[in-house]
């Protein structure tokens, strides 16, 4: 594909319409903040993931120290290295956020740690809440909540700031390769296959066939009586899931340019993200037909953690997308030869 974007005259015969894009492909002012906001949010769920996978997971079994069938060791695995990771969303926020000459980065800061964190702490108020109201094991005792409150205190929010404030202080500088015309280009019409609801159900459909028997499994051992040992192949499902997701929006991106549409940013994200949609749909498929679930506060519990798994997904795989499709952007339209 590169070597054909290469060849500038041939390439202006068969697709003209990557050419006319070349001065419209990156439009900050608009989307800047905001897409980073997202971005950053989901590459702070991408390392959540690989440090559970490869830090805690093979500990299991090297050292004993998570055993499979103490569920309580990993959880509270998960929530320090959630809290250990806001460094990374800070940082990664701040430092782009500036890049395209944002001016109140403390207030994208503050969205960037709610953006993931607000959803989850409403949902656990109210799940805690159904809990207690059923008198159940399952509602967290006060002891807990404040220690899990100290936790984003004392280490999620200083760690937050301070990767903040080391993005905003970094030396980086966005390399557009070409200048960006300042009155937009008209977007033709589209057909109705390249709307962005069409396009997030082909990109979502086909990162999601690659993992559903692994979810299955998963869920089984999450909601039901089954343990989960097999790390090793969930590692290679997750990294076969972060490239088939990279694949299939940059070549959405590259269609959507060619058909000059410049409006590729969200898209690109909304499409790499699609598959935690899909997760979400598979939800109730298994709670009907796979699991023995029943009553209000199973229910609530099975669909409102479900709800934040997925969303943490959607963040996660949109970010990838995005990643993606900004550094084929960047890169083929260096290499395409402009007169």
């Amino acid at each position: 594909m590169l070597r054909l974007l290469a060849k500038g005259s041939f390439q202006r015969k068969k697709l003209p319409g990557m050419h006319m894009m070349r001065n419209q492909r990156i439009r900050r002012r608009r989307l800047g903040g905001r897409a980073f906001m997202v971005m950053s949010s989901g590459i702070r769920s991408i390392s959540l993931c690989l440090q559970q996978l490869l830090v805690v997971a093979p500990s299991s079994f090297l050292f004993g120290v998570f055993y499979p069938y103490n569920r309580g060791a990993l959880l509270t695995a998960l929530v320090v290295i959630y809290a250990l990771t806001s460094g990374i969303a800070g940082y990664t926020a701040a430092s782009f956020y500036c890049q395209l000459e944002g001016t109140n980065w403390v207030r994208n800061l503050l969205l960037t740690g709610s953006l993931l964190c607000g959803p989850l702490f409403v949902t656990f108020c109210f799940l805690n809440t159904v809990a207690v109201a059923y008198k159940v094991t399952a509602a967290l005792p006060f002891g807990t909540i404040v220690v899990i409150f100290l936790i984003w205190a004392l280490f999620s929010t200083p760690l937050l700031v301070l990767g903040g404030i080391a993005g905003k202080d970094s030396k980086a500088e966005f390399q557009a390769p070409c200048r960006t015309t300042k009155c937009p280009r008209d977007i033709p019409p589209l057909p109705w296959y390249r709307k962005t609801l069409h396009q997030m159900a082909m990109a979502g459909l086909l990162p999601f066939s690659a993992i559903y028997i692994e979810i299955y499994y998963l869920f089984a051992s999450v909601w039901g009586h089954r343990i989960y040992t097999t790390y090793v192949i969930l590692f290679i499902v997750f990294i076969i899931l972060l490239i088939i997701t990279a694949f299939i929006t940059v070549a959405l991106t590259y269609f959507q340019l060619a058909a000059e549409d410049h409006g590729w940013w969200w898209r690109s994200f909304l499409c790499g993200g699609s598959t935690g949609l899909f997760m979400y749909a598979y939800c109730f498929y298994f709670y009907s037909a796979q699991s023995d679930m029943s009553g209000l506060m199973q229910t609530s519990f099975f669909f409102g953690y479900m709800a934040c798994i997925c969303y943490g997904f959607f963040l996660m795989l949109g970010a990838i997308g995005f990643c993606a499709s900004l550094f084929f952007v960047c890169h083929i339209y260096r290499s395409i030869k402009c007169e």
